[in-house]
């Protein structure tokens, strides 16, 4: 039966009625009666955030680490305005949030009102799906499909912009149906069988096989990544990942190889080269994976598994496409194959194996350690020793730190790696730390930061402050931005990225009401973690690293999987012979 309420709280019923717990804003003109209906309730937590840029992110952390969708409210105009970069965030990177803005009242729209921006308009290109409600009757029926799109198919954010006067207004208030449908979006699920078929047969012949693994599998749940591994483990296979995809394999499972891609290990970046089956589970092919195009896996029969229609020969031509959930298609790929055998082939594809060990053998993660200076790929290294046995998530900014992140702190489960992969966004890692740790209030919760990308989004350690949420902010701090590559491709000229007024961090975090540790030394590195780590509220870590390190191994922009920068204290004598000549 329908109620009669006002349109400000059919938002707040809506809200409870998708199971939501906690939202992110920051309240203005134009959504004040939804915050007064708010005021009037307990069932949802609100987190006020400092800046709406903010509010996206919080919300991509709180759903990359539960699972469910995240949600935002900010008013008209500029609050709008500057939620746009964490939508694109989440667009590029499969998150699902809704995104509830004010809006001028209705009969002001296009008058150029006080904080009117065209919010559709706007955010038509960032995100999946977005709304105008005009009219109270057709409210209930937006907020519940916003939901439904967000969280099926490829995830993304939805946008529903909600004019004042329709806020106020009385109308009827339905619960969500059992089942949600719209008439124009219907994801494929279901895999074709005879395809799937196809590929369990290529996967029953192939000599140098490789799973290359993406975000589609931590978006597909925790089943998803469980089925990855007992695939895995019937097949005998290597396993690799994009950034996105990290912790859907076990790293420290034997037959995971490591992050693929521009700053991904030898080992991976190799077996991809030279594989004659890549089995694509969950990825886009993005141009951080694939390098150079026209020498990209160029000898591969290559299947691709995704949900997304629109991602199938977007940039790589698939020999076999498989549309539909990466959950539902591996289960199918293990019923199939088992129908067929029982047996692994990882004693016919030995040879291949054999290959890859001879390239693990590089040892492409290694590096110079240092008694007297942190290495930053050290200081990753102590932070997951002093970790790895406790509860944690780990967030990041954009940057060389990022990327050393993904290479030396391994992750053996889902959903405990939150980054900005397709966006690139700095500024990312402290607000998704703060929406993690609104979720798992127990847990660690780390963002691993460069001392510039953090300062884009400082102003919300305020917030962790406020809600009393422990999240630890550890900096590498080099003083430069690296991940600029000035000095690998333009000559050593730093033009714009040495910052010659960096704050006092520790003094910062003072100023906050947190703590600031700052440390140097790396003998009493682990000391000073274990510090950060006792400390019962926020946390800046002042990590002075080494300002001249670059992230390797490295595949420069144009090239090829097969022409990787190696680190010098990489081990190439067990590819080199001593003519120079390539061994494998």
């Amino acid at each position: 039966m329908a109620e009669q309420i006002t349109g400000a709280e059919m938002v707040i019923r809506a809200l409870k009625d998708q199971g939501v717990e906690h939202i992110f804003g920051y309240p203005g003109g134009a959504v004040l009666p939804i915050y007064d209906a708010l005021f009037q309730q307990d069932a949802i937590e609100h987190i006020l955030v400092r800046h709406e840029q903010g509010a996206t992110h919080m919300a991509e952390g709180y759903a990359r680490s539960t699972g469910k969708v995240g949600v935002v409210l900010v008013t008209s105009g500029p609050g709008a305005t500057n939620a746009v970069t964490g939508l694109t965030d989440a667009l590029l990177d499969s998150i699902p949030l809704v995104c509830l803005t004010g809006q001028v009242p209705t009969p002001l729209i296009g008058s150029d009102a006080f904080q009117e921006c065209d919010t559709v308009g706007i955010t038509r290109n960032c995100t999946k799906h977005n709304y105008l409600v005009k009219n109270i009757s057709d409210l209930a029926r937006v907020l519940h499909e916003a939901f439904y799109i967000a969280a099926s198919g490829r995830p993304g954010p939805v946008v529903v912009d909600i004019p004042k006067d329709v806020q106020f207004a009385l109308g009827d208030y339905f619960k969500p149906a059992a089942t949600i449908s719209h008439k124009s979006y219907k994801p494929q699920v279901e895999g074709d069988l005879a395809a799937i078929e196809e590929a369990v047969d290529l996967m029953l012949r192939a000599e140098r096989p490789i799973f290359y693994t993406g975000g589609g599998i931590i978006n597909a749940g925790p089943a998803a990544s469980q089925n990855l591994r007992e695939l895995a483990a019937l097949t005998g296979f290597p396993v690799t990942s994009t950034l996105m995809g990290l912790g859907a394999f076990p790293a420290s499972d034997s037959q995971w190889m490591g992050m693929l891609g521009m700053h991904g290990t030898y080992e991976a970046n190799l077996a991809m080269h030279d594989c004659d089956l890549m089995i694509n589970l969950g990825a886009r092919f993005d141009d951080r994976i694939t390098g150079r195009l026209d020498a990209f896996s160029p000898n591969s029969t290559k299947i691709h598994v995704d949900i997304d229609p629109s991602s199938i020969n977007k940039n790589v031509v698939a020999d076999l496409p498989i549309i539909g959930d990466c959950n539902q298609v591996i289960e199918e790929m293990i019923r199939i194959w088992r129908t067929k055998t029982n047996v692994s082939r990882q004693e016919a594809i030995a040879p291949w194996w054999s290959r890859i060990e001879k390239w693990r053998a590089v040892k492409s993660l290694a590096y110079a350690p240092s008694d007297t200076a942190i290495k930053p790929q050290f200081a990753i290294e102590r932070l997951h020793a002093a970790v790895k046995d406790r509860d944690v998530y780990i967030t990041t900014e954009v940057g060389q730190h990022q990327m050393w992140a993904a290479q030396y702190f391994p992750f053996d489960l889902p959903n405990r790696w939150m980054t900005s992969g397709g966006l690139g966004t700095m500024g990312y890692g402290l607000p998704a730390a703060v929406g993690v740790q609104v979720a798992h209030r127990d847990a660690v919760v780390i963002d691993i930061a460069g001392e510039a990308s953090v300062q884009m989004t400082m102003q919300e350690f305020s917030t962790a402050i406020q809600y009393r949420l422990p999240i630890k902010v550890f900096i590498l701090n080099n003083e430069y931005m690296g991940m600029v590559w000035q000095e690998l491709l333009h000559g050593g000229r730093y033009s714009h990225t040495y910052s010659e007024s960096l704050p006092d961090f520790v003094k910062m975090a003072e100023a906050f009401g947190g703590k600031g540790i700052r440390c140097e030394d790396p003998k009493l590195l682990d000391g000073a973690i274990a510090e950060m780590l006792a400390y019962d509220g926020p946390v800046l870590f002042d990590c002075r690293v080494t300002k001249e390190e670059n992230c390797f191994p490295m595949i420069p922009s144009g090239k090829a999987h097969n022409e990787m920068i190696l680190n010098d204290t990489a081990d190439v004598g067990n590819i080199i012979d001593e003519k120079g000549k390539m061994l494998v």
